[in-house]
């Protein structure tokens, strides 16, 4: 067990050293979590003897559910509206297409059972959102025609397409299915995952601002429990629970919701750790010995793949709304295969009505070459297309853009000294680069105006960029116990070195911005900035 647990934190240091790695390498990510799994494996240096599929499945299909679920959750409605419609064919037509352009190809050239052409079609007809993300935030791909939002939500949401279809592919082999079933279990999947998606939405979102929990972190809890059931509920009934997730994460992303800030911060990081586990196991998972013997289908998989079907699928769907070229040929490129794809090849794998566990090491086959070459070179081939809009920012399509964003606020209080109190806000001369962004007053904020009076009881909120680079300062910290030299002295008086200054004063669990006159006391706790 404590060797578990160590080999546990070893993993979890190098997937976290290897994410640093991977942006100055430009290499995906998630293509180093693999990679670190493979190291592990049955095959690798550690040879970590690990080849249950059935659990595997299981791990992985719970981890792609917060996958999903965040997928939609840091999806911007604002940004992505314009071109949802555009998105959405893509996300299931552009599967349906892709897919059976796939299978036949695997039936007429690879000389495959035209069934299980078309279940290697269907498992390889999402997107991965997770290697999309990351491609777009690390190498901040700002892209022209809303294109960056188009493929969010494409890659986001095709996965429930790809799934549906994978499991009526693998019923039918399993002589389970009649057309009229078939029908069915479309109609079962599609409404009761829209459904169900949609109540866990409204009914989350209702609990989160209505609901005081006791405890500080307790909202992110709930809101676990609450992508678990979008999954499990439908799930249940016959419904598509991962489309059922992806429309809750995408609805109560895009809702009001109280400490919103920290749900983020914990999703995003969650959503990382899922990310590592799932590619970690199927890097385990995976024998690199047997990769060669499925190499050479793998590699003209995925050249159609890539170069026919889902250019042939993107055309088709985006001709009609008039895409420019070049954004139709960099939504094409951008289809990476991923995460989801490998789950459901595990899925064929352990089903009873195919069982060949050949169909896995395809699959990630696939998925290697297409995280290594698509992924790798996705930077350059959009500005190779002239895809790259400077005046656009890519973080703008996901709702935790604020907290990235390099303007932050300070609260300034106007007591009955203050040199500001009935001075309208035009007569006042601040800082340049800073701006008075708004004035509390009486528990009101008023949005401010040339001809604002500011009155004593108001709290000034100002906003100004951020500084990031903090080369060459240092903050410390001084505590003034009852010998220090300088207690009972103002801060002007106080011996300090001479490149420093006291911006903070910590004062019985209260914060106090000081000036030359602050008298220093015993017990106060100073922050100082200085050069290092």
């Amino acid at each position: 067990m404590n060797l578990f647990l160590l080999l546990s934190a070893v993993v979890l240091i190098a997937c976290i050293a290897g994410s640093r790695l991977s942006g100055r390498l430009g290499i995906p990510t998630l293509l180093l979590f693999i990679a670190l799994g493979m190291l592990f494996g049955s095959d690798g240096l550690l040879k970590i003897q690990f080849e249950d599929y059935a659990l595997s499945e299981q791990i992985c299909s719970c981890a792609l559910i917060f996958i999903m679920f965040y997928g939609g959750f840091g999806t911007k409605w604002s940004a992505a509206k314009p071109v949802a419609v555009r998105a959405a064919l893509l996300s299931t037509a552009g599967v349906l297409i892709t897919a059976g352009l796939t299978g036949i190809f695997c039936h007429m050239v690879l000389g495959m059972d035209l069934a299980e052409g078309m279940l290697i079609g269907a498992v390889l007809g999402s997107t991965d959102a997770a290697s999309v993300f990351s491609i777009l935030r690390s190498r901040r791909l700002n892209l022209k025609y809303g294109t960056a939002s188009m493929l969010e939500i494409e890659s986001g949401s095709n996965d429930p397409c790809a799934y549906m279809l994978t499991v009526i592919l693998l019923s039918a082999m399993d002589g389970d299915l009649s057309p009229a079933a078939i029908a069915c279990s479309v109609f079962a999947q599609l409404v009761y995952g829209i459904a169900a998606g949609t109540a866990a939405a409204l009914l989350g979102g209702r609990v989160l601002r209505r609901v005081r929990f006791g405890s500080e972190g307790f909202e992110s809890i709930f809101l676990v429990a609450v992508a678990l059931a979008a999954y499990s509920l439908p799930a249940l009934l016959g419904g598509n629970g991962y489309l059922s997730a992806y429309i809750a994460g995408i609805m109560l992303g895009n809702q009001d919701l109280p400490k919103k800030t920290s749900l983020v911060n914990f999703f995003d990081a969650f959503n990382g750790m899922m990310q590592m586990l799932i590619f970690f196991l199927l890097g385990l998972l995976v024998f690199p010995s047997r990769l060669p013997q499925v190499f050479f289908p793998a590699l003209l998989i995925f050249l159609f793949l890539t170069a026919v079907a889902r250019p042939l699928a993107v055309s088709l769907l985006l001709t009609p709304f008039r895409a420019p070229r070049n954004q139709q040929l960099l939504v094409s490129f951008a289809g990476l295969r991923g995460a989801a794809s490998i789950v459901f090849s595990i899925m064929a794998a352990v089903s009873s009505g195919y069982g060949k566990e050949s169909i896995f090491h395809m699959v990630f086959c696939v998925v290697l070459l297409s995280l290594l070459l698509q992924g790798a070179f996705l930077p350059a081939t959009a500005e190779r297309l002239s895809m790259i809009d400077n005046n656009e920012n890519v973080l703008k399509t996901f709702n935790d853009y604020s907290e990235e964003c390099a303007i932050r606020f300070i609260r300034l209080e106007i007591g009955q000294d203050h040199p500001w109190i009935r001075k309208e806000i035009k007569d006042i001369s601040s800082i340049p680069g800073a701006l008075i962004a708004a004035v509390l007053r009486d528990g009101r904020a008023v949005i401010p105006k040339g001809d604002t009076m500011l009155l004593e009881g108001d709290s000034v909120i100002i906003g100004a960029e951020e500084y990031q680079d903090r080369d060459g300062i240092e903050l410390s910290e001084i505590h003034v116990g009852s010998e220090s030299r300088i207690a009972g002295k103002p801060l002007k008086a106080a011996d300090l070195r001479r490149d420093s200054l006291v911006v903070l004063i910590r004062r019985h669990g209260q914060d106090v911005i000081p000036d030359g006159e602050t008298v220093i006391l015993e017990g106060d706790l100073l922050v100082v900035c200085s050069r290092n």
